[in-house]
């Protein structure tokens, strides 16, 4: 503690009251455990002896794996919870989640419960969670083909689509001649869903692969060439005179005014054509192509195997979620002055 000395109104100097050092404040009232994990931590050990000590109503596999895995993460959250804050950890990010982190739980239990334990659900069509784990661990190598298959196919399909649609949009917004050729076609064209071509592009093209990177990239291609063309159009024609009256050139005009001004609107048209394309090459692999994703489910449908089939949807979930997350961060990184201007 320590003693300071104010002035008083009659010009006196005083002994003011003793406060406490910010060092001694922080000694009083040290950290406290947090709540909202201590309570999701808990929940989780809940889920877990649940799982793992109430009979199954059948013979299910991995319901001692599912409940480690359960009870692993609440004595994590619990310790993380418990330590974390008396060690000085802010756990800032694991704040943010923590409502979910109960939540999650919840829905985990009532999920064991209405299809393992109880079997309220008609089965094969839906399945308990550790018949989701079985499928991971057992058919992991053909579920990671399929993955890796569908992100080829993907990215050949969007790249081209991508590359495309930005040189035609710019085009179509900077030469008046290119926009009276190319608008009408793609006012024909465009409109319609690329799903529709299906029939066209397995009998134009020599595979079924070549077809499903055609109809990807047409899916894509028509949003990016559009946002392209209104951004181009879009630039203030003043950003144009100053770089002129500084001797700029036609290709500078175009390179380092036009495009970057741009680049917002293109960036929409990539998030929209990114989400089209993904619904195409579902189906394109559920028609035509012999691997991917869509091929895999295709396969567990026809076998009623629907604990892979969900499997491969939240594969697919997560793919999506994690592309779309990789374009955030990219345009972050191109366009920093919008930077978390949205988010995902």
């Amino acid at each position: 503690m320590t003693d300071q000395l104010v002035e008083s109104s009659s010009g006196r100097a005083v002994s003011a009251p003793p406060t406490r050092t910010v060092a001694a404040r922080g000694a009083a009232h040290p950290a406290k455990p947090w709540a909202t994990g201590l309570l999701a931590g808990a929940v989780w050990l809940a889920a877990a002896a649940y799982t793992g000590f109430v009979p199954d109503a059948d013979d299910f596999a991995y319901t001692a794996q599912f409940a480690s895995g359960l009870a692993a993460i609440g004595a994590l959250l619990v310790l993380l919870a418990a330590v974390g804050p008396l060690a000085g950890l802010s756990l800032t990010g694991l704040r943010h989640w923590g409502p979910w982190l109960v939540v999650l739980p919840v829905g985990f239990l009532a999920w064991e419960a209405v299809t393992a334990k109880l079997e309220l659900l008609p089965r094969p069509f839906f399945v308990p969670p550790q018949a989701l784990v079985e499928v991971y661990l057992d058919d992991w190598e053909k579920l990671g083909l399929s993955t890796v298959a569908s992100l080829k196919l993907l990215a050949w399909g969007y790249g081209i689509g991508a590359v495309v649609g930005v040189a035609l949009g710019v085009a179509i917004g900077w030469w008046r001649a290119a926009g009276y050729w190319a608008h009408p076609v793609l006012r024909f064209i465009g409109p319609l869903p690329a799903t529709a071509w299906l029939p066209v592009a397995f009998f134009l093209f020599p595979s079924s692969w070549s077809a499903s990177v055609f109809l990807l990239a047409l899916a894509t291609g028509f949003p990016v060439t559009i946002l392209t063309w209104s951004g181009i159009a879009s630039v203030n024609k003043d950003y144009y005179d100053i770089a002129r009256t500084l001797g700029a050139s036609q290709r500078f005009l175009v390179l380092k005014v036009a495009i970057p001004a741009a680049l917002p609107h293109v960036f929409v048209g990539l998030f929209m054509g990114l989400g089209t394309s993904f619904a195409v090459l579902v189906v394109a692999e559920m028609l035509g192509v012999k691997a991917g994703l869509g091929w895999y489910l295709q396969w567990a449908q026809g076998w009623a195997a629907y604990a892979n089939m969900y499997a491969a949807l939240i594969v697919m979930a997560i793919m999506c979620s994690g592309l779309v997350t990789l374009l955030f961060r990219i345009r972050d990184h191109v366009l920093a002055w919008q930077k978390e201007l949205v988010r995902w």
